[in-house]
């Protein structure tokens, strides 16, 4: 599945919501979001307006990218959990079937620990309901629109050939 196109259901992006939420309570994290490999905010929880979401993704997805980049240098396949210490809030991060990431932002009011365990619970939830887009995608015969277009097609387009 290289050409992986995200189609969410209403009632999908409210299950997802619902994981995220549940997450943010159960771990008493200030923030949760899922994002795509590309940085591109799929859902968050509740209360996130304090962040600047587009900045956010963005920066966590080159850093997901750089950190799979150590890791080849390694010898490691990825490295599926980053984690950012800072002086007041720290970031726990979490790759999630190579095309998703999970990010938890929290303050000293919870523990890496707690963090971690709620983290787990969740992905193994949201990993079923990644499984069910998967295949809501298939039934809806979503492919790629792009695939029968080529190199000669483009190059037609930009000369203003038909």
């Amino acid at each position: 599945m290289d050409n992986f196109y995200l189609y969410l259901s209403d009632e999908l992006k409210n299950e997802i919501e619902l994981e995220l939420n549940r997450l943010k309570e159960e771990s008493n994290s200030k923030a949760v979001f899922l994002l795509d490999k590309n940085g591109q905010i799929i859902s968050n929880s509740k209360n996130t307006d304090e962040y600047d979401k587009d900045s956010l993704g963005a920066l966590i997805a080159g850093n997901v990218a750089a950190t799979g980049g150590l890791a080849k240098l390694l010898g490691e396949k990825e490295f599926s959990i980053l984690f950012h210490e800072g002086e007041n809030e720290h970031i726990h991060i979490n790759l999630i079937d190579k095309k998703f990431i999970l990010v938890v932002i929290f303050d000293e009011s919870t523990s890496l620990g707690l963090v971690r365990l709620r983290v787990k619970k969740t992905i193994a939830n949201l990993l079923k309901l990644i499984n069910k887009m998967k295949e809501n995608n298939k039934s809806e015969n979503l492919e790629d629109i792009f695939s029968d277009i080529n190199e000669e097609d483009i190059e037609k387009l930009f000369k203003g050939e038909k």
